[in-house]
């Protein structure tokens, strides 16, 4: 009879089993990240957009005095800017949530 998992292989049923858990913690943690609200400022606070883990813009604030008639393509890169720094920081959230899950397999596709 032979061994489960000879030469000092894993056995393959716990393999299953592990990968399983980590497959709900993922789709956990997917939920957790979409439900969660992200800041992003720009031209120190003048602009703030929140978005959520989809990367849904919810929200954008523009402090009335960075409204200058004169000067629209300042508020258009002050928004881009909160919005992309918003961005970044859902990327961020995100890998460090999967990482915490996945440890050092992110790389194999689990």
């Amino acid at each position: 009879m032979a061994k489960k998992g000879g030469y000092g292989m894993p056995n393959m049923n716990n393999l299953m089993k592990q990968a399983q858990k980590m497959q709900k913690q993922m789709e956990e943690a997917s939920r957790e990240l979409e439900e969660t609200e992200i800041e992003g400022t720009a031209g120190g606070g003048v602009v703030t957009v929140k978005m959520n883990g989809k990367r849904d813009v919810i929200s954008v604030k523009i402090d009335p005095e960075a409204v200058d008639p004169d000067d629209v393509e300042m508020l258009e890169d002050l928004i881009v800017a909160a919005v992309n720094e918003a961005g970044r920081k859902v990327e961020e959230l995100s890998s460090s949530s999967m990482a915490k899950i996945t440890g050092g397999f992110g790389g194999l596709g689990f």
